[in-house]
């Protein structure tokens, strides 16, 4: 497989302020996972009216430490941006509400962006409870006082996705899209291999310098980071192809032959991830099933 080059340092603990630029703190909320490495990070725009990027999940702990950070400097809230809907990005926005009335940004409620509507559930995960007051639309411009957000519409990972480049550092927020430590999971009937692939190239033909992620470091050479990104699912599809050459093959049994060195506990999540792959590659023609539409239960062929 293409070798990723992973940024698997975080030096910092939860709750604690980390200026990444002089315009943006990053604070990470205690909640550790296999899905979300150290914690998710919220990020702070500005100074004196800030934004806040990913309030992170209904952890009260969390939220309450963002309400120090800001009362020691006398800062309000102007905006509550959020990145995507998982239950570890956007469910703080209702424990913030309790103390501020910033109006709220994403680009809609969960599901909203879906193109298809496969009829078999997906894992448990969608905060369903956020609707942004206001909708952002790609390439929308979000100013606050003293940073620049332009949105980019990025699904795939979930269908809602976007990151933030902010103009003044010539940066982006990645969200789960592109993260240093770690692939995003792409998770069906919600995420969608097409648009996540199609994401990736639209981050290629960007320019910025360093991306921040929701999860783990920076990610300080994106070109190389999404080229190899792209390279490795690529990898993936040949692998499910490879596998299919011989006889066809039940998503588990997939599973047990391209993540070998997998822990096992991660098997149902890499199977979610095969499935969005077998999905994309039954739509152009790589693959066959005999079910109309396909699902995690169906059986996979070459045409």
């Amino acid at each position: 497989m293409a070798e990723i080059p992973f940024n698997k340092e975080f030096p910092h603990k939860a709750g604690e302020v980390v200026v990444l630029t002089p315009r943006i703190r990053r604070l990470t909320c205690p909640n550790p996972s296999s899905f979300t490495f150290h914690g998710t990070n919220t990020y702070i725009l500005g100074h004196g009216k800030v934004g806040i990027v990913d309030p992170g999940p209904p952890e009260q702990a969390h939220i309450d430490r963002l309400r120090e950070v800001l009362a020691e400097k006398g800062e309000t809230v102007s905006h509550i941006i959020v990145t995507h809907t998982h239950r570890d990005h956007s469910p703080g926005v209702q424990l913030m509400k309790a103390w501020t009335d910033a109006p709220t940004y994403g680009y809609g409620p969960h599901g909203v962006g879906a193109r298809r509507n496969w009829p078999f559930a997906g894992p448990e995960g969608g905060d369903t409870s956020f609707n942004p007051d206001i909708r952002l639309a790609d390439g929308e411009i979000l100013q606050g006082d003293g940073w620049t957000l332009e949105a980019i519409f990025t699904p795939g990972h979930i269908s809602n996705h976007l990151c933030f480049a902010v103009k003044e550092d010539d940066i982006v927020l990645t969200g789960d899209h592109l993260m240093g430590w770690s692939t995003s999971i792409v998770s069906p009937p919600d995420g969608d291999m097409s648009h996540y692939m199609a994401s990736l190239d639209k981050m290629l033909a960007r320019g910025e310098h360093t991306y921040y992620p929701g999860h783990g470091g920076p990610i300080t050479d994106p070109k190389a980071f999404v080229k190899a990104f792209i390279e490795h699912r690529g990898e993936r599809e040949q692998q499910i192809l490879d596998c299919l050459a011989h006889h066809p093959h039940h998503i588990p049994e997939m599973v047990k032959e391209i993540y070998i060195n997998t822990p096992e506990h991660l098997h149902k999540a890499a199977g979610r991830s095969v499935l969005s792959h077998l999905l994309h590659m039954v739509e152009d023609g790589r693959v066959a099933s005999p079910d109309d539409p396909p699902g995690p239960d169906s059986l996979y062929r070459l045409p």
